[in-house]
């Protein structure tokens, strides 16, 4: 089964720290010392803010994967325990996002794609969250979170909520 982060609307603030680490955690350079019209801010999830709730929305990695199944030149691929965007392969035609059941796939602008080369300085490819896979820390948006508000799920974590609930249903 697939690893996937949670998040809990009660804890969650809506202060988009998640967002910032995502980015952080993605950049190549130290963007602190970027000009601001360098950054690229493409986080891998979002928040969304109501009057009543806030909550990020981020991919769950599912087992079927039917952004992956939707794509038609493999720019969506299972690695390992996560479904990753494959940005060469990825030619922005928006049929994952379509294809998402949760709305967590973004397309997003890539700049100075190609330098130098008889082409567009510009490129469209999903963006969608990666599990933070070359990170030994984990996700970045569970790491920075002031509210503790995301949770990482796993196989046993999923068994053992499933047993307790089925013994509840019995009482």
């Amino acid at each position: 089964m697939n690893y996937f982060v949670i998040a809990d609307p009660d804890k969650c603030i809506g202060c988009r720290t998640c967002m910032i680490g995502c980015v952080v955690a993605h950049s190549d350079e130290d963007i602190f010392y970027q000009n601001l019209d360098e950054i690229n801010f493409n986080p891998k999830l979002s928040v969304i803010k109501t009057k009543e709730v806030s909550a990020p929305i981020q991919c769950r990695h599912c087992e079927d994967a039917p952004c992956a199944k939707a794509c038609p030149n493999g720019g969506i691929v299972r690695v390992g325990n996560t479904i990753k965007i494959n940005e060469e392969n990825c030619i922005g035609c928006k049929t994952c996002m379509l294809a998402c059941p949760i709305g967590a796939i973004d397309i997003v602008t890539l700049k100075d794609v190609d330098e130098g080369k008889l082409c567009f300085r510009e490129r469209m490819t999903a963006n969608k969250c990666d599990f933070c896979i070359e990170s030994p820390e984990g996700p970045a948006c569970v790491n920075v979170c002031p509210t503790k508000a995301f949770t990482i799920v796993k196989d046993e974590d999923i068994d053992s909520k499933v047993k307790n609930k089925r013994k509840l249903a019995i009482l």
